[in-house]
């Protein structure tokens, strides 16, 4: 990775108040570095979680703690007038209650102390195309499950090392299987249920999470 194109594009996410593009980039810098050159850059490969970790793990190792968390969540980058694509697609939206156009991240944010630190992301792709039969419209859908996704990651940082004692979730990925799946690699969760859910009985030490 270019470490002087990262870190100046990182710089002027943070700092932009509006929309980002290669353009305002420049025009930023007032065109000491051409829009194309910040395409370039973003377009050459595509970055995935494994160069996130190894931008931040060495400052993640000066922060951990044994009674760190690990965070998940998914959020949803709305792109309403982009061409549909297997990333570039429609998800449901559980804040607004409908599905909308756009990308969707699966997040997982390390706390420890008063540092919040992401250390791992995916993608959700759906490269599946099919034929909805009530509503005879093309859909799409994922090959795996965000909850699939979330149990990978959580193994990777386990793999990686990363010294975490909870891991927290919202409703989504509040199954039964999940909660096993980190009772294994010896964690704990604490995550929100659905009224409707039933009571879940993960091993003696977690019953009755309602």
């Amino acid at each position: 990775m270019k470490r002087a194109e990262l870190e100046l594009y990182t710089d002027y996410l943070i700092s932009t108040c509006g929309y980002a593009t290669a353009t305002g980039l420049s025009g930023m810098l007032e065109g000491e570095i051409s829009h194309d050159k910040v395409t370039r850059f973003l377009s050459e490969r595509e970055y995935t979680s494994k160069d996130l970790w190894r931008e931040v793990k060495a400052t993640v190792h000066k922060v951990e703690r044994g009674d760190g968390v690990l965070i998940f969540d998914d959020t949803i980058q709305e792109k309403a007038w982009t061409d549909e694509n297997e990333v570039m697609c429609w998800h449901f939206d559980h804040c607004k209650g409908w599905s909308v156009k756009g990308i969707n991240l699966l997040n997982a944010l390390y706390h420890s102390g008063e540092a919040s630190i992401p250390v791992a992301f995916e993608v959700v792709r759906k490269p599946l195309q099919f034929c909805d039969v009530a509503t005879r419209q093309v859909k799409r859908a994922s090959e795996v499950t965000k909850n699939e996704q979330m149990r990978e990651m959580i193994g990777t940082c386990v793999a990686n090392h990363l010294k975490f004692r909870y891991v927290l979730m919202d409703s989504w990925f509040a199954a039964s299987v999940n909660f096993e799946y980190i009772v294994r690699k010896k964690k704990h969760f604490i995550a929100v249920l659905k009224d409707n859910r039933q009571q879940y009985c993960v091993r003696s030490q977690y019953c009755s999470l309602r």
